[in-house]
């Protein structure tokens, strides 16, 4: 049963909802579909799933692009209605007509909808009249799918039978010539006479066998030479193996046995460790984070340079006459297989500037969808309109939909006397500790007290190099050496800050691939036990599809492992080693758009000023040259 099916606008203006329905929606399911598909440009695939509790909805739409309009219909996931995208073409077409841009209520679409439903659910019956079965004729699709897989199985059954007229395989009195029931032999036994009968009828199928091609029987006897040989090696090396016996001796690596049993080898002393540490607080400078990045306009002129040559070769071979009518003419209504070129060469830029080629085609499938039916300006190309489309599309997407203000909601903390905590978690050898000591430095800068928290208890050497980072910066540091329960150690050490009065802080995780299941267990105990005020991924630069992979299970781990019906997931990204990729900017993009996290900060050097903010406006143009 359809639950509902509204109309309106992209400025949010609703026209006309079904009153016959009147359904009262779970949640808010509109709402929703708008903040993570509308706006995100996630409007491709015209379908959205949407968990309420007590209810499962799945939301249809299409888009009226001319007139500005969105159709969106909701139904119950169970329920599989076949008639929905029937029905809202329908709709569309007919509220297109009467669609008057003064107007805001139409009561007189009511009839008319229950018509156009009553058309699509006939349509629907006798579709399945026409087909009253689907799932039989599925599996018997798949079943003639597994006989092909099961060719070989066939042909074997066909030679065990063929054995007892003509001497067969199967038939012999050679123990040497029996196979097991796999199919595979069991001694030295040549299938030559078999292979021979196959190449003969394979020959005969493909017209001439032996114009231009290679000898089987050839391939055969060498494949039998072979396999007696290694065999006759195998026996060899078999009766040799008794004579001698080599007994492997246990590596020494000190001639003095070692009492040390455990891998904990913590300096705590730390007296001789000051001597030689230098204080850089006052040397480094002001951290990049502060300046802000200008964009040059001899850069831009340079970029619409290179457009206008990239663009004069296309209107050579679309012909001087229809490109100079189509550009003062206009296109009637843009359609999809005009679009289609622009976008190809499109998502070929996008990944070779590093996007994932799944989130370029899905960035493409939802420009085309807010294009399609559009009329073309005069004077205008579909390139350039597509161009401009994509580009708001990323400007949309790389923008923050929420404040990244750290410096505020530290003070937010302050001021409710308690610390505000952040916690840094990603894959193995992306910079997690380096950049943790960036951002302490940039804290610093601002007269905000910082802790730091040594949670890496697996890695030999990381509570070492913290330690480091937090004697050169002159912060306090808490640390419980290794072996010991991350999650219980930054619990203690936000108790410790909540005495000393620190303002932040920052908590150092081991480094952990998405796939491992108790290190991602480890991980969202810590996070659900300190409820901490962000959660900050940190990734490489340099990654391409793997973005997608990473974000994608860092997210779904923590919601699955959670034992909070509302799990904590990734709150923000810190992108590393972006000074190592020249122009290959498109992890960024890959991302935010995979997660719907924004990039607060910026890595892009080795000393603690290298943290900066990701400028939007530079990103997209550096994806789109």
């Amino acid at each position: 049963m359809l639950e509902q099916l509204l109309i309106f606008t992209r400025g949010g203006l609703i026209l006309w909802t079904c009153k016959e329905l009147g359904n009262a929606l779970k949640g808010s399911p509109i709402d929703t579909l708008i903040r993570s598909c509308l706006l995100e440009e996630r409007s491709g695939a015209a379908s959205y799933n949407y968990d309420a509790p007590g209810a499962s909805y799945t939301l249809k739409w299409t888009f009226h692009n001319e007139l500005g309009l969105v159709f969106v219909a909701v139904y119950q996931r169970i329920l599989h209605l076949l008639y929905v995208e029937d029905l809202l073409a329908m709709v569309k077409r007919e509220f297109s007509q009467i669609y008057d841009p003064k107007r805001t209520v139409y009561p007189d679409f009511d009839e008319t909808f229950r018509q156009l439903k009553m058309e699509a659910l006939a349509r629907a019956e006798d579709l399945k009249r026409s087909n009253p079965n689907p799932v039989a004729g599925n599996a018997k699709k798949q079943a003639q799918g597994n006989n092909k897989l099961g060719f070989e199985g066939g042909n074997k059954k066909k030679s065990g039978g063929a054995g007892k007229d003509g001497g067969g395989v199967d038939g012999g009195d050679d123990g040497k010539g029996r196979r097991s029931e796999n199919g595979h032999s069991n001694g030295n036994f040549v299938v030559a006479k078999d292979a021979n009968h196959s190449s003969d009828v394979n020959g005969r199928q493909n017209g001439s066998p032996n114009v231009g091609a290679f000898d089987v029987h050839k391939l055969q006897k060498l494949r039998t030479k072979g396999g007696k040989k290694v065999v006759d090696t195998a026996a060899k090396a078999s009766k040799a193996e008794p004579n001698k016996k080599v007994i492997k001796k246990n590596r020494v690596w000190n001639e003095a046995a070692t009492k040390e049993t455990k891998l904990d080898f913590t300096d705590h002393s730390a007296e001789d460790g000051d001597r030689n540490i230098d204080y850089v607080v006052a040397d480094q400078g002001e951290s990049m984070m502060d300046k802000e990045e200008m964009v040059s306009s001899e850069s831009e002129e340079e970029e619409e340079e290179n457009v206008g040559k990239k663009r004069k070769p296309d209107a050579k071979n679309k012909g001087w006459f229809s490109s100079m009518f189509q550009s003062i003419a206009g296109k009637a209504n843009l359609e999809k297989s005009d679009l289609e070129p622009a976008l190809k060469a499109l998502k070929d830029r996008l990944m070779t500037k590093n996007v994932a080629e799944e989130i370029a085609e899905k960035l493409c499938e939802s420009v085309a969808a807010s294009l399609e039916g559009k009329k073309l300006a005069s004077f205008t190309r579909i390139s350039s309109t597509v161009h401009a489309a994509m580009e708001e599309a990323l400007i949309r997407i790389l923008t923050p939909r929420r404040s990244i203000d750290i410096l505020r909601d530290v003070h937010a903390a302050k001021e409710q006397r308690k610390p505000y905590v952040v916690v840094f978690v990603g894959v193995n050898g992306v910079g997690k500790s380096t950049n943790l000591a960036k951002v302490a430095y940039w804290l610093l800068q601002h007269k905000v007290s910082v802790m730091m928290a040594a949670c890496d208890t697996f890695r030999s050497g990381a509570v070492e190099q913290l330690r480091t980072h937090a004697r050169r910066l002159q912060i306090p540091i808490y640390e419980k050496g290794y072996e010991k329960d991350p999650a219980v150690v930054a619990k203690e050490a936000i108790q410790e800050a909540s005495q000393n009065g620190s303002d932040v802080v920052l908590v150092d995780t081991a480094g952990r691939m998405q796939d491992n299941e108790p290190l991602m267990r480890a991980l969202s105990k810590l996070i659900y036990l300190n409820n901490p005020d962000l959660v900050l991924f940190v990734g490489e630069a340099l990654v391409g599809n793997d973005a997608v992979d990473q974000l994608s299970k860092f997210n779904q781990k923590l919601a699955d492992l959670a034992t909070s019906p509302n799990p904590r997931l990734i709150d923000g990204i810190l992108l590393t080693k972006f000074d190592t990729i020249d122009d290959k900017v498109g992890a960024a993009l890959s991302m935010v758009y995979i997660s719907g996290a924004p990039v607060m900060f910026v890595g892009c050097g080795q000393s603690y000023t290298d943290l900066k903010k990701l400028n939007v406006k530079s990103i997209v143009k550096t994806l789109l040259k």
